[in-house]
């Protein structure tokens, strides 16, 4: 199957899903995850009048994405990979979304640049919702706090983004990020990936991060 046949696929199962959930359908973002997918690729779901991407690392993004946001200037770009302090500024010059703020230290870098760039980039903060050592992201316990301490440094929240624990039921994880995104007054939510989305869903995500689904297995 070719890759606008996958995205079609795709989009009709997020239609399904939220006919289920008695939700709309354009409520909910499909973020096409580009990392380790070639311009040729890309362009292919492009040229499908697709506009929403995700990238997992600064240095791929900005190779590939600096050319492509010129001739295609309404794409949105989300930074979904682990964000350090020393790749901010070039972040901040590619990047439209960051989903991955998770600490203090990552805050005030980029509250540091605010007024330096043109357009600040939208942030979702990336909560550890199985608190496992492998994955960034900050403390389901301390996500509101960190959420509110963002506000209060002068950084505007309007997400949150998590991964479940692979190999498990995801329902509960799911549901534990809607929770903290009504705590914190956060109306996105950027859950659900290839094997879960439509769950995620069903359980409130407003934004899905989908690549295999669409481009097929990776080289790493």
């Amino acid at each position: 199957m070719n890759i606008g046949k996958k995205l079609s696929l795709v989009q009709e199962k997020i239609y399904m899903a939220c006919k289920k959930s008695s939700r709309k359908y354009l409520s909910i973002k499909l973020i096409a995850v580009t990392k380790n997918v070639t311009e040729e690729k890309i362009k292919i779901v492009l040229n499908e009048g697709h506009k929403e991407f995700g990238e997992n690392r600064v240095q791929e993004a900005c190779k590939k994405w600096k050319k492509l946001k010129k001739s295609n200037a309404d794409i949105t770009l989300h930074m979904i990979g682990p964000l350090q302090t020393n790749k901010v500024k070039q972040a901040l010059r590619i990047f439209d979304v960051i989903e991955t703020l998770d600490r203090a230290k990552l805050a005030k870098e980029l509250l540091k640049h605010k007024e330096k760039v043109q357009k600040f980039p939208e942030l979702f903060v990336q909560v550890n919702l199985g608190e496992e050592s492998n994955k960034s992201g900050c403390s389901p316990i301390s996500a509101v706090d960190f959420i509110n301490e963002c506000r209060q440094l002068g950084l505007e929240i309007t997400g949150v983004m998590g991964i479940p624990p692979l190999g498990i039921d995801p329902s509960p994880y799911f549901a534990l990020l809607r929770n903290i995104a009504k705590r914190a007054s956060v109306k996105t939510i950027s859950m659900g990936m290839s094997n879960d989305f439509e769950l995620a869903i069903y359980l409130g995500a407003t934004h899905v991060r989908i690549g295999s689904d669409i481009f097929g297995e990776r080289n790493a």
